[in-house]
């Protein structure tokens, strides 16, 4: 999958950024899926391995496949060391490296608005499924302001600072993802919205875990320091602290499933 601009090369820096929240909407997500044990599992656009910690942790599966073009991100999958029996290869969403009806379950954990051709990659899914097994999706409400971040990226977007964007963030938006899924003539559809919170100690975790965005972060580490102060101001008024200098900050996520028909 071709991700433009925003890529993703640091396994630490995501942990931080996005893993936290990828794991708080993945938990909802699972609970929503109902998975039997002993299927044999595949994560499409898997990272560093987050969500494919939870497929091992709750799932009780027969194996569990990882599929990532990032090499970089993959080599801290594999160093997870819940994730020692996992197997991870590189590769794409829209030509992945299995055969057909491969496994009983493939997911996308906050991968599809990465996906240059998010309907060919709902089909690569549904081709490695074996007949009635699920394909399901998550991914951040991008055109409904579900990003974790929006805040930041809103403020940028103010001060006239281009955000680099994915490729397809319309695949996020729930009609359109029944839609893919209908389009891959999947069976069984279904859709919910996952809203989560994630609590930062104060303000400067906050900031400092934005940094690591692979999105903006290179931008924002290169700002003039007043600039760079003048939005970090304007940010932190837009998230208000407890008492105890915590900051709540909530997300949407949209997600699908379906089967594979028999």
């Amino acid at each position: 999958m071709k991700t433009g601009e925003i890529r993703f090369r640091d396994g630490a820096a995501y942990e931080r950024y996005m893993g936290r929240w990828s794991q708080l909407a993945g938990e909802t997500f699972l609970d929503w899926l109902d998975p039997v044990p002993g299927q044999q599992w595949l994560d499409v656009g898997c990272g560093n391995g987050a969500f494919t910690e939870m497929l091992v942790g709750r799932c009780d599966p027969a194996s569990v496949h990882g599929v990532d073009p990032s090499e970089e991100q993959l080599v801290y999958a594999r160093a997870r060391p819940e994730l020692c029996s996992a197997q991870f290869r590189q590769g794409d969403a829209m030509a992945m490296p299995y055969p057909d009806s491969a496994f009983d379950a493939a997911v996308m954990p906050l991968v599809i608005f990465f996906v240059a051709d998010p309907a060919r990659g709902v089909a690569e899914m549904g081709r490695v499924v074996r007949p009635g097994g699920i394909v399901a999706a998550y991914a951040w409400d991008m055109a409904g302001g579900g990003f974790p971040y929006e805040t930041l990226l809103a403020e940028m977007r103010g001060l006239g600072i281009t955000v680099p964007a994915p490729p397809s963030p319309d695949a996020s938006r729930i009609d359109m993802m029944r839609d893919l899924w209908a389009g891959a003539a999947l069976d069984a559809i279904e859709t919910r919205e996952i809203v989560v919170h994630r609590t930062f100690a104060d303000f400067d975790d906050f900031w400092a875990t934005a940094l690591g965005a692979p999105s903006v972060g290179m931008i924002l580490a290169s700002m003039a320091v007043e600039d760079l102060a003048h939005l970090k101001a304007r940010v932190r008024g837009r998230l208000p602290a407890q008492r105890s200098g915590h900051i709540t900050c909530d997300a949407r996520a949209n997600a699908v499933k379906g089967r594979v028909p028999k």
